[in-house]
């Protein structure tokens, strides 16, 4: 027996007692994930000894080889705050840290700046993949992500309309109707925009020429005046069905600005019908919208990031970017929840949420730590038990020793 035995001993136990400490003080710390002492045997080697006979060493203590890092799932609590995002599933949150360097975590208390930059409560940049001008394809590479939170989103003229509508088969053809039919019975308004993001009235109406035809107007009809400007010609099956191809109309649209005077829209009839009820419009869009503010941010599980604004539009501003490692394991923890790659985590496999292995994001909620307060209470105390032990065996060395020391 040596005191080196039961030393060595004591630093191993007070090494585990440490981590499970760490592992206590994190067990509500978002995305942690708990820590594991491995122990291993020092043997000593004799020069010269038998390899067969298993007697060439000794023991003579216990040393840390490592610890070891447990990246089981932890629990998703909701939260309620669209800019927390809980992974489920494989992948970590990519970030720049102020210094410019990588690092990576599932901690997913997301925050905005002055800026709208989106940001961790420690001020590193969130990284994500940014929308082309379409909207609809993101970039390959990950770039911090950016909502704009400052000026309103612009006003956009409207170029496209689209309505959906059934004319009723039984309406008497115009020009033979007695009283005559007024224009506005079958006619419909809904407003437009300008470049400015200013209303403008878009009126039509339908005026039967013939059985299963009818022609479309727009202008102000009021009782039976002269027919407006004549946009097209609609003809239908004996099922009422519109016969296609139905090419888009034009249609004009006046601004009340001046300087902006009359700009053109299409006006999509194509799914128009002519059945034996009631004229009604099922369908009455259009594509020009007036300027807005930020109102709201949500993110999907896909990691897509929408902005909300006052004017009823949305806009999909990034895509949350993941980043997943071979062996995770290798990972060197640096504090603030991150990791960063080593050589043995080798280098990061970047991808979008809910691709390949990488998980789905849980917007309004937070990864818990996977820490088990319970177990980690009871290794604490088999901690305890274990250094107090080691300490009796440097105790009982000493009683040995002072024995040897009396001896007459």
């Amino acid at each position: 027996m040596s005191f080196q035995t039961g030393l060595s001993g004591l630093n191993a136990s007070a090494k585990n007692l440490d981590v499970i400490g760490n592992n206590i003080a994190n067990s509500n710390t978002v995305g942690a994930k708990a820590s594991r002492t491995e122990f291993s045997a020092v043997v000593a080697a004799s020069i010269g000894a038998s390899g067969g006979g298993g007697g060439g060493g000794g023991g003579i203590g216990v040393e840390v080889s490592t610890i070891s890092q447990q990246f089981s799932q932890g629990t998703i609590n909701i939260t309620g705050n669209n800019l927390d995002c809980a992974i489920n599933g494989g992948g970590f949150f990519e970030l720049t840290l102020k210094d410019g360097s990588s690092a990576y975590t599932r901690d997913g208390q997301f925050k905005l700046d002055s800026n709208g930059n989106m940001i961790t409560n420690s001020g590193a940049s969130v990284m994500g993949f940014l929308p082309d001008a379409t909207g609809t394809s993101y970039s390959a590479t990950p770039s911090p992500l950016v909502i704009p939170t400052g000026a309103p989103i612009a006003a956009k003229a409207t170029s496209a309309i689209t309505a959906q509508f059934n004319l009723d088969a039984r309406a008497p053809i115009a020009a033979s109707a007695v009283p005559p039919t007024p224009y506005s019975t079958y006619g419909t308004t809904m407003n437009g925009f300008d470049a400015q993001g200013v209303a403008v009235p878009v009126k039509m109406y339908f005026i039967k020429t013939a059985a299963d035809a009818w022609d479309v107007y727009d202008g102000d009809p009021a009782g039976v005046p002269t027919p407006g400007n004549n946009l097209g010609s609609l003809t239908f099956d004996t099922a009422g069905n519109i016969l296609t191809p139905v090419a888009p109309l034009s249609i004009n649209l006046t601004s009340t600005n001046p300087n902006i005077g009359t700009f053109v829209a299409t006006l999509d009839v194509s799914k128009a019908t002519q059945y034996g009820t009631s004229f009604a419009i099922s369908d009455l869009s259009q594509d020009g919208y007036t300027a807005g503010t930020l109102t709201g941010v949500s993110i999907s599980e896909q990691g897509i990031i929408t902005t909300r604004y006052s004017n009823g539009q949305t806009q999909a501003t990034g895509k949350l970017a993941l980043a997943d490692f071979r062996n995770v394991q290798g990972l060197k923890p640096v504090g603030q929840g991150n990791w960063v790659e080593t050589n043995t985590s080798g280098q990061p496999i970047h991808g979008a949420p809910g691709q390949g292995n990488f998980g789905t994001i849980n917007s309004g909620s937070l990864e818990a730590s996977n820490i088990d307060l319970t177990a980690e209470l009871v290794a604490m105390m088999t901690a305890q038990r274990d250094y107090q032990a080691n300490a009796q065996t440097i105790k009982t060395q000493d009683t040995v020793l002072q024995t040897l020391v009396n001896l007459r």
